[in-house]
C-alpha cells in the first residue's frame, strides 16, 4: 500500500507531517465523512510547549474550526475525544469547552453541528491521586453536521448480559427479549487504556485504543469513505480505518510520532497490526450468572455474517 504525503481523492492513505491547519486548507469542501481525534490537552506533555495552558487549548480549536467544518460533508460526523486539563489543582472538563466552541461557531453556517452523543470512555488503570478521586474516564463528543447520513448500530453491538432472557408479560411473553446480534453498547464504553504491557503500546504517552475509533468508524461510515484525524499521534485512527477498509487522512506535527504512524498503518494494511480485539473486559463463562447464548441467537448471528 502506498502512503501519500499530499491529499488526493483517490488516495487510500494520506499522512501529512506538519500542522493540521496546513493540511485542512488543501482539502476540498465537503470531502470528509468522519473526523476522529484527540487533541493535545496543553498539560506539559513531551509533545507540547511547556507554556501552553487552557487558553492555548481554546485558541487551537478556534483557529481550526472553520476549516474543519468546511471539509466535513453535510450529514458527516466529528468525534472529539478529550479528558481533563489539570493545573494548579484545578480540574477543567475539556468537553465543556469543545461543546461551547463547536456549537456556537457552527451557528453561522447553514448546517449547525448537533451533539448526538456524549460518550463516556471508562478504563480500569491510570495515575493514582492522593488529594482527589483517581480519574478513570474521558469523554467522546459525537457531533453531526446536520442530520447524520449513516448509523449502523448492528455493526457495533456488544454481548448481552442475559442473552437468553425472555419477556415475562405482555404480547411477547415467553419470547426472547433481546436482539440476537447483541445489545446497544450504550454511551458508556469500558475499554482498557493503552498503558504498560498493552499490545498496542508505542512511545507515544497518550495513545487511545484502536477499539474506540474502530467502533465509531463502523457505526458512522461505509466502506471506502474518508476518515480524518488532524492530531493523529501514533496513527491509531488510521489503523482502525484501514482495518475497516476506509480511506484515511491524518496529520502529525512530531516527526517521531509520524514515523510510528507510518509503521502501524502499513502493518494494518499488511494484516500484521498489533491490536486488542474489541471485546468485554470480563468475559462470562458457564459458571457465571450470565446466561448462555441460545442456539436461535447464534443462528441469527451467523446469518448476519
Amino acid at each position: 500500500m502506498r502512503i501519500y504525503k499530499n491529499y488526493r481523492e483517490k488516495n487510500k492513505v494520506t499522512l501529512y507531517n506538519g500542522n493540521c491547519i496546513d493540511l485542512l486548507r488543501n482539502i476540498p469542501d465537503q470531502s470528509v465523512n468522519l473526523t476522529i481525534t484527540s487533541p493535545p490537552y496543553c498539560m506539559g506533555k513531551a509533545y507540547e510547549d511547556p507554556q501552553d495552558d487552557i487558553n492555548t487549548f481554546k485558541k487551537l480549536h478556534l483557529d481550526i474550526f472553520d476549516e474543519l467544518y468546511r471539509v466535513t460533508k453535510v450529514g458527516g460526523n466529528i468525534c472529539w475525544q478529550v479528558g481533563y486539563h489539570v493545573s494548579d489543582k484545578c480540574v477543567v472538563p475539556l468537553d465543556y469547552l469543545i461543546y461551547n466552541i463547536f456549537t456556537e461557531m457552527s451557528l453561522k453556517f447553514d448546517h449547525p453541528l448537533i451533539l448526538r452523543n456524549r460518550i463516556i470512555w471508562t478504563f480500569g488503570h491510570g495515575l493514582n491521586s492522593t488529594n482527589r478521586f483517581s480519574g478513570r474516564h474521558e469523554t467522546i463528543l459525537w457531533f453531526s453536521k446536520g442530520t447524520p447520513s449513516h448509523f449502523d448500530l448492528d455493526s457495533v453491538r456488544v454481548p448481552q448480559k442475559y442473552p437468553g432472557k425472555r419477556a415475562y408479560k405482555g404480547s411477547r411473553k415467553g419470547e426472547f427479549s433481546g436482539n440476537p446480534l447483541g445489545k446497544n453498547p450504550s454511551d458508556v464504553w469500558d475499554i482498557p487504556n493503552v498503558k504498560a504491557m498493552h499490545v498496542e503500546k508505542t512511545i507515544h504517552p497518550c495513545q487511545f485504543p484502536v477499539a474506540i475509533p474502530q467502533r465509531l468508524i463502523k457505526a458512522l461510515t461505509s466502506q471506502n469513505e474518508l476518515v480524518l484525524d488532524p492530531f493523529m499521534g501514533s496513527g491509531t485512527t488510521g489503523v482502525a480505518a484501514i482495518i475497516e477498509n476506509r480511506r484515511f487522512l491524518g496529520a502529525e506535527i512530531m516527526p517521531e510520532y509520524y514515523s510510528i504512524a507510518i509503521e502501524r498503518i502499513t502493518a494494518a494494511a499488511n494484516g500484521t497490526a498489533k491490536i486488542r480485539e474489541d471485546k468485554p473486559v470480563l468475559i462470562p463463562d458457564q459458571n457465571s450468572a450470565v446466561a448462555r447464548l441460545p442456539e436461535e441467537f447464534a443462528k441469527v448471528r451467523e446469518d448476519k455474517k
